[in-house]
């Protein structure tokens, strides 16, 4: 009789990684790199060293949520490794990181750009809606793509040891 699979828990770990994945691009490129937007500087513009300091403290608490989403996510990935019952799907997992991502940007977006209004994608322009809704668009491409990439990994049926088979130890 066929071991009855489990995706859910590489689903879970794809999706913990992917979100904290993508908080990390967006903090590093769009914070820190680009400096379109900090953590507050649509509610305290950095344009003075206090400013600029208690956005950089929230820009911190941001990178830190998300690197603890990432080991947590890492944590679950290590776990599913152990599990014979988790079929190895790289087409599932990279849905997953993608499915993870785009809830990042989609949640974040939501919550950060429109309805707290703490920042936006591009802070120095007087449109800024053009700006948040590629980044919802985005984060939309990237939840069909994911779950594109998620169901295409159903067929995937290798656990572990199969790779194996057929090798005399």
């Amino acid at each position: 009789m066929a071991e009855q699979l489990h995706r859910g828990p590489l689903i879970s770990a794809g999706l913990l990684i992917g979100a904290g994945l993508g908080g990390f691009v967006d903090g590093i490129v769009l914070h820190q790199i680009l400096q379109w937007h900090n953590m507050l500087s649509a509610k305290m513009p950095p344009d003075n060293l206090v400013a600029a300091k208690v956005n950089m403290y929230w820009d911190g608490m941001f990178h830190a949520a998300v690197w603890v989403m990432t080991a947590i996510g890492l944590t679950v990935l290590w776990r599913v490794g152990h599990r014979r019952d988790v079929p190895w799907s790289g087409r599932t997992f990279f849905g997953a990181l993608l499915l993870g991502w785009g809830l990042f940007n989609v949640i974040e977006g939501i919550i950060d750009h429109n309805l707290l209004g703490l920042h936006h994608v591009y802070e120095y322009t007087d449109n800024k809606l053009p700006w948040d809704l590629a980044f919802l668009a985005l984060g939309v491409l990237q939840l069909v793509a994911g779950w594109a990439f998620v169901r295409a990994g159903r067929s995937d049926t290798a656990v572990r040891g199969e790779y194996s088979r057929g090798n005399t130890q």
